[in-house]
């Protein structure tokens, strides 16, 4: 059965320090149990933040990187070259350090690419590869926003209520950019292990609400769940509001 679990740190930075250790042990121990595993990324602050402290500590080495497969929850239709894209400041803080194969590298199109401005076109690409290359994902990082949207699935949009897609265009985003392809919350309850990662006391309500059992049509992210596990990984600032108090562990 699927379980879930709280882990607070003490500022952002002990938060994206930690939450990089995880990562390399648990690609580490798939990589181990299966031969390859596959991770799928998220933007933000925090989700950027991890990817540094992963380029820069040594324990990166342990992953064969070469037997990895990255994937990401949604993407800015933008050009390529934008400092928007989720994929551009992936590849700054931790892709273009390690040795992947760039065939394990599954991006979604940006708006100069093969699609042009064609965002349905862009998304249902996206599809096809999930649908050819991955059964089930097994790490997914997510963050969210102050009001409840994971990847780019905002509450009471079309994308949150979609059942059948895995990948669907966004259109008229609340914060820019306003199109946007996403993962859909079908598609996110394929992963093994979803950790949700955040900071702030801007994003504590939410937090708050997620946990307590909030429906997913208002807040979205209270529908990221995992098929073994769901981790919250948190800095003091976003688990503010919770009524019971999580510490971090000490080992």
């Amino acid at each position: 059965m699927s379980k879930t679990e709280v882990v607070v740190y003490e500022n952002p930075d002990l938060l994206a320090a930690a939450a990089a250790a995880r990562l390399v042990t648990r690609i580490v121990d798939v990589q181990a149990a299966k031969g390859s595993a596959s991770v799928v990324l998220t933007g933000g602050g925090t989700g950027i933040a991890i990817l540094r402290e992963l380029r820069d500590s040594s324990a990166r080495d342990a992953i064969d990187w070469s037997r990895l497969d990255v994937y990401w929850g949604d993407e800015r239709f933008v050009p390529a070259d934008s400092d928007e894209r989720n994929e551009k400041q992936a590849r700054e803080a931790l892709l273009d350090h390690v040795p992947l194969d760039p065939k394990r590298v599954h991006a979604m199109a940006p708006s100069d690419g093969e699609f042009g401005d064609d965002v349905d076109a862009a998304a249902a690409a996206y599809a096809e590869i999930l649908t050819a290359d991955v059964p089930a994902f097994d790490i997914m990082l997510l963050g969210l926003g102050g009001e409840g949207h994971t990847a780019s699935i905002f509450p009471d949009s079309p994308a949150v209520h979609e059942k059948e897609r895995s990948v669907v265009a966004v259109r008229d985003c609340p914060k820019p950019p306003p199109t946007r392809i996403s993962l859909t919350l079908p598609a996110i309850r394929r992963a093994q292990d979803i950790w949700l990662v955040t900071g702030g006391d801007a994003k504590a309500d939410a937090v708050a609400q997620a946990l307590a059992g909030a429906g997913e049509v208002e807040i979205p992210v209270a529908g990221a769940r995992g098929s073994r596990r769901t981790l919250w990984l948190l800095d003091r600032g976003s688990a503010s509001k919770l009524t019971k108090v999580y510490e971090t562990p000490s080992a």
